[in-house]
């Protein structure tokens, strides 16, 4: 896989790796598995190796689960590049089932609450640090923005999260002038919500998820994407299967969908025929999303994601897959995607 530099000399490659699965998301996995998948990242991906956590995931677990599995392998500092997403505090468990986002974690023995504000991401920085062990993250971000601000009750509330957030930037952008990390950036499902902190704020880089995807592309996104990349802005894509769904899942963007109920009929419908055309092709569907997102404009990462070891070699590998010019041409002549002149694919 190739690198690619920032206008600072910051290297990302080509695939990424998440870690929700570390903190246990939707499946509680043993030491064992966690070591096995950490392990195979670093036999088959160039170094250094970048994996995506957050203090969110598994209430610190998967922070933590990261951090010991990589001081199992003896893996050294410069070997791997953590990126952490700030935001959510561990705290103790007092209820049978976590209050931030019950029933979604498994076996957790934390709960987590929400620190946006200058000193509270300062705190989640040095706990997730401590949860790490020796393995210091360089790239920052605060955590699912577009979130805390739905989650607003009026204008003004949103006017009040909103310099919250700012105030959060704040701290981590003085982390970087400190020396203590490399690169700041964001990461949100509403790509809108990037476009609305980039007036404000410098970002090193940005995590598009669930936006820039085969199935949902809109022209708008990749205008912004474009004057992103413009300015220098590494732009990694995330849930490009858009949760799941693409390759065969039952949830859309972490909604549940069915064929049943007619709202959902042209997502099903739309699946039906990109399935068709990549049998005809001998394309995977799985391939053919990441090579749509690592084709938008900017892109320079792709970040992915599973809870089976065995997987970790295929996903690297499908960053690389070579798809003809006439699957594309016919997805197109299929009203299935919409090609833009900012959008090349090869």
């Amino acid at each position: 896989m190739n690198s690619t530099n920032s206008s600072e000399g910051f290297q990302i490659p080509k695939v990424i790796f998440g870690t929700s699965s570390l903190g246990n998301l939707f499946t509680a996995l043993d030491d064992d598995t966690k070591l096995e998948i950490v392990k195979q990242c670093f036999l088959h991906a160039d170094k250094p190796v970048v994996f995506d956590s957050a203090g969110k995931y598994g209430a610190g677990l998967a922070l933590e689960a990261l951090g010991d599995c990589l001081k199992k392998l003896n893996v050294k500092p410069e070997e791997v590049i953590i990126s952490n997403k700030l935001g959510w505090l561990r705290t103790e468990l007092k209820t049978d089932e976590p209050t931030f986002e019950p029933y979604v974690w498994k076996n957790l023995k934390n709960d987590a609450v929400q620190k946006i504000s200058y000193h509270g991401i300062l705190e989640c920085f040095e706990q997730g640090n401590q949860l790490l062990g020796s393995y210091i993250p360089q790239m920052l971000s605060v955590h699912d923005p577009d979130e805390y601000l739905i989650a607003a009750s009026s204008a003004e509330d949103r006017s009040k999260r909103y310099q919250n957030i700012l105030d959060a930037y704040k701290a981590l952008f003085d982390l970087k002038k400190q020396g203590k990390v490399k690169a700041i950036g964001i990461g949100a499902k509403d790509w809108k919500i990037i476009k609305e902190l980039s007036a404000d704020l410098d970002f090193d880089w940005v995590m598009i998820a669930n936006s820039m995807t085969v199935y949902s592309h809109p022209k708008e996104l990749l205008d912004f994407m474009t004057v992103l990349s413009q300015k220098g802005v590494i732009i990694i894509n995330s849930a490009v299967f858009n949760a799941g769904f693409l390759t065969g899942g039952d949830f859309y963007n972490y909604v549940p969908v069915s064929r049943d109920n007619p709202q959902h009929q042209e997502l099903f419908k739309w699946r039906d025929q990109f399935y068709k055309i990549c049998a005809d092709f001998d394309v995977k569907p799985a391939s053919a999303c990441v090579q749509f997102g690592l084709s938008a404009p900017g892109v320079k990462s792709i970040a992915l994601n599973t809870s089976n070891p065995k997987r970790v070699e295929g996903n690297i590998a499908m960053a690389n897959d070579y798809i003809c010019d006439a699957f594309w041409q016919k997805l197109e002549e299929e009203n299935l995607i919409t090609l833009k002149p900012s959008l090349s694919i090869s």
